[in-house]
């Protein structure tokens, strides 16, 4: 693989460099899912809502109560009006 050349003051000493595939792993692919789970759970379990992307491409903003919304972000709006809502995205019956 690549080298690096570390001057430590003292001398040089080569490092070999890792891939740059190599924290991507299954491992870490998954790790990371479960932190984003996690936090979207701490997020409405806190009383916030939670904006994500859903798989049709479409920003979606989960509220507390369950409720779904299809919203749009608008970019430099004051805090408060930065998402502007589209519609309620209804779900099917459990």
């Amino acid at each position: 693989g690549d080298d690096l050349l570390v001057d430590r003051g003292l001398g040089c000493a080569m490092l070999e460099m890792m891939p740059p595939d190599y924290i991507l792993t299954e491992d870490f692919a998954q790790a990371a899912a479960n932190a984003g789970r996690r936090a979207r759970q701490d997020a409405l379990a806190a009383g916030h809502p939670v904006v994500y992307v859903d798989n049709l491409g479409r920003y979606v903003q989960e509220m507390p109560d369950g409720t779904l919304l299809h919203v749009h972000l608008c970019p430099g709006a004051p805090r408060n009006s930065h998402v502007l809502i589209l519609g309620e995205i209804s779900t099917p019956a459990s």
